[in-house]
């Protein structure tokens, strides 16, 4: 939403506190983020969250039927699929941990990476995004970038690119920042100089 310019207020609730679970349900009917509350509205998850905004505004999908229908199932699988990665790679923009992936994450980095190539060659010849100009395919990968970063991930040619192209929107770098001056501490999350000064 901040990529495209769509205007919105951002609710913070910590995590990993004692009362997180009630404050998540008060806002989130699945006790999860992120959820959007649009008026009476509330969309709770984050497919249906770019569903929603694509009927309502232009640019969350590609225009091209072909490279909108790709956009889409990449999103799903994105989505649905990766529980390796997420496990063994927690998004924790904060830290810089170099890391060898088990052989399952690996495979399932070396599919993310084949995805990238693929949406770059096939419909990204305009841009530096996967389908020309930054769509909701591209902000799924927004947190993934991030965890390539923080565990060193090597990559190389177009999947590099793409992904200092993420790591470049203005939006990802806010979030940097942002994520930076934050003074919460989670153990077992962040770096140990960082849970030093708990």
């Amino acid at each position: 939403m901040k990529a495209l310019g769509i205007p919105f207020a951002e609710k913070r609730i910590l995590l990993y506190r004692r009362e997180s679970p009630g404050l998540l349900r008060e806002v989130s009917p699945s006790g999860r983020v992120p959820c959007l509350h649009d008026g009476d509205v509330v969309v709770w998850d984050t497919l249906a969250i770019a569903e929603y905004l694509a009927e309502r505004h232009p640019g969350i999908w590609p225009a091209d039927p072909m490279a909108r229908a790709w956009a889409r199932s990449v999103a799903a699988e994105m989505h649905s699929g990766f529980a390796k990665l997420r496990d063994e790679m927690g998004m924790n923009v904060r830290l810089r941990a170099g890391r060898t992936p088990s052989p399952e994450v690996a495979a399932e980095i070396a599919r993310i990476l084949a995805l990238w190539v693929e949406g770059r060659e096939r419909f990204g010849h305009d841009g530096d995004f996967l389908c020309g100009a930054f769509s909701a395919v591209d902000a799924f990968w927004c947190p993934v970038a991030f965890r390539f970063q923080t565990y060193g991930v090597p990559l190389a040619g177009v999947a590099e690119a793409y992904c200092a192209a993420l790591l470049a929107l203005p939006a990802m770098r806010e979030w940097a920042v942002d994520a930076a001056r934050e003074t919460e501490r989670i153990p077992g999350f962040d770096p140990p100089e960082l849970q030093a000064q708990q």
